[in-house]
């Protein structure tokens, strides 16, 4: 497998990853009292990341399916 078929396989676990962190972040961040709006904005910035990061799979032609790196 080549270095554009194993990125293939893991941008949609990675953006899957941050999408579950970005999750958590904005759960705590409404219950954190003063460092809340700072886990709201790491939220974003995850959700930024992932904007990014599924642009680079779409410009590779999509996630490959069934494949282990």
């Amino acid at each position: 497998m080549n270095e554009i078929e194993k990125l293939r396989v893991l941008l949609p676990h990675w953006i899957e990853h941050n999408g579950e962190h970005a999750e958590e972040f904005r759960n705590y961040g409404t219950r954190a009292g003063a460092v809340g709006e700072r886990l709201l904005a790491a939220a974003r910035f995850l959700e930024e990341a992932n904007a990014q990061l599924q642009a680079a799979l779409d410009a590779l032609g999509g996630p490959l399916e069934h494949h282990h790196v």
